[in-house]
């Protein structure tokens, strides 16, 4: 019976691929396998890009910069691994690496172990980052491009922003208010800052709103139904 390659080793390198995994089942170990094969120039036609790649022209992307540091570090440290192994200086790290060393020819381990040094080497200038860095980065490089400024401000907290936009509300709406809608404002709110958690829960929610109503008189309109 045939062993079946790890997918780390047999996934294609080309085109568009998925692989979804929970919490804590390796991601990040599959992760680096992938970098090394790209650096090795590993696949062959079939599942391998085509060829050999150095850092910065291999984009990883993560959810927070505490991912991002780590996946980095732990990329550079299988570098190093596979590197050493590649050239006969230490044990096979795990099988997986062993494995990946026997699909090249002998005479190519010290070939295979430089690019690997090199690349290790060349981690700092990685494209590892989070998506809205990377995001904000391609903005910036590609300003007239995207129609954008050259000089931008990251914001990954909006809560400022967000209360300031409370307040605005609050000025513009409900200090008019009078009457039923102003109390009833006065005892479900109580004040920009009390309204903020609500605020925050409906995001991603759609709803049909009357743009010609007022917010007081939706609230009006309400009560009148619930007295109904």
């Amino acid at each position: 019976m045939t062993r079946q390659a790890p997918l780390a080793l047999a996934f294609p390198l080309r085109g568009s691929q998925l692989i979804e995994a929970s919490a804590g089942t390796g991601k990040t170990f599959t992760i680096s396998a992938l970098y090394l094969r790209l650096v090795l120039g590993h696949g062959g036609e079939l599942a391998g890009f085509g060829r050999e790649l150095l850092p910065p022209q291999i984009l990883v992307v993560t959810f927070t910069d505490a991912a991002t540091k780590e996946l980095r570090e732990r990329i550079r440290t299988r570098l190093a691994e596979a590197a050493r192994f590649f050239r006969d200086e230490t044990a096979a790290p795990d099988a997986l690496i062993a494995e990946l060393r026997d699909q090249f020819a002998a005479e190519q381990w010290p070939g295979c172990a430089s690019r690997l040094d090199i690349a290790a080497q060349w981690m700092d200038e990685a494209a590892v980052s989070t998506i809205h860095s990377w995001c904000q980065r391609m903005l910036r490089e590609h300003a007239f491009d995207s129609g954008s400024l050259f000089t931008q401000t990251l914001e990954t907290d909006h809560s400022d922003l967000l209360g300031e936009v409370l307040r605005d509300y609050w000025r513009l709406f409900c200090y008019p208010m009078q009457g039923d809608a102003l109390n009833w404002v006065r005892t479900n709110w109580g004040g920009p800052a009390a309204l903020l958690p609500r605020v925050r829960a409906l995001f991603g929610s759609e709803r049909e709103v009357d743009a010609e109503q007022t917010p007081a008189q939706l609230i009006e309109a309400c009560l009148l139904e619930r007295r109904a």
